[in-house]
């Protein structure tokens, strides 16, 4: 489908937009009253062009617009961010709020800097409205830039952090533990144990909603995992502490893994400790993350080749 049509109408609606803008300031505009009226009406051009940007479908190709070459997905970035100044400018802050959402998502198929440019004036201008839940939520998004385009994972552990305090804030609990669960993960990675013990440690004790319980052995699980990591002894005090704190967890497959992977520690049986993790991976599918961490505990067996085959 040709999409040319929408795109010069985009274009057009551009100038048209930038021109009332102009106008909206001149002597006759000001003194007549009518500059105020102009804005509005160039928002919701800045707006339709936006929106006639995104309907061309064709984010991973590019306009020819004057000099300058760039994507669509650019151009209702654009857009969308000429709206939201003018929102501020006419004291509409929703609408500006919403209006850097709109251009944040338009970015992020092309420029992703900038999407997080425009995600954090949203996140601002919420947080001044006190509205600390919908801020949080825009600062997963950022966390998720950083994680697939940007590859910065302290950047984006920083904001699924920001978005924990939030929800913390907010008494949502549930989706807190959510973001700090990510945090953790990444920590475990980053090698900062401690503070990953911590978090795994911290959200088993905030599961107020019974019917969650059952997740709580996975996170004793990763915890005492961490613990392996820097002290076969810190393991087996953590091991025996969850199973005080959620006596279920004794019975559970990943507590008698543990103990399993203790005691060929302890005897530096390598062959053992191999077959205790094949053996549970038969049944339960060990991930990357869990994976990674065991090859780490099993390097520190002497003579141990460095893998889990």
């Amino acid at each position: 489908m040709d999409n040319s049509g929408k795109e010069k109408e985009a274009i057009q609606l551009m100038a048209d937009a930038d021109k009332k803008v102009k106008s909206s300031g001149s002597f006759l505009g000001g003194m007549f009253g009518g500059g105020h009226h102009k804005v509005e009406e160039a928002c919701e051009m800045y707006c339709r062009a936006a929106n006639m940007f995104k309907m061309a479908k064709n984010w991973s190709g590019a306009m020819v617009l004057t000099f300058f070459t760039f994507p669509l997905s650019s151009a209702a970035g654009n857009a969308f961010c000429k709206a939201a100044r003018l929102h501020m400018q006419l004291q509409n802050k929703h609408d500006c709020a919403t209006s850097f959402i709109d251009a944040g998502n338009a970015y992020k198929k092309s420029d992703p800097n900038e999407a997080i440019k425009c995600l954090n004036a949203s996140i601002d201008i919420y947080t001044d409205m006190g509205r600390f839940t919908i801020a949080a939520k825009h600062h997963i998004s950022i966390a998720e830039i950083y994680e697939s385009d940007l590859v910065d994972i302290e950047k984006a552990i920083a904001h699924y952090e920001q978005a924990a305090d939030y929800y913390k804030g907010e008494e949502s609990n549930s989706s807190a533990n959510k973001c700090l669960l990510k945090v953790g993960a990444y920590c475990a990675q980053l090698e900062q144990y401690q503070k990953a013990i911590e978090i795994y440690e911290q959200v088993t004790n905030t599961m107020d909603n019974p019917l969650l319980k059952y997740s709580a052995k996975e996170y004793f699980f990763k915890a005492a995992l961490c613990h392996f990591i820097v002290d076969e002894l810190n393991a087996k005090i953590a091991v025996e502490k969850y199973e005080e704190m959620f006596p279920a967890f004794s019975d559970s497959r990943e507590c008698k893994l543990l103990k399993k992977l203790l005691e060929a520690h302890e005897e530096q049986n390598s062959e053992a400790f191999t077959e205790a993790v094949k053996e549970f991976d038969s049944i339960s599918r060990l991930d990357q993350w869990h994976t990674t961490l065991l090859l780490r505990i099993k390097k520190t067996i002497q003579g141990d080749e460095g893998d889990l085959k």
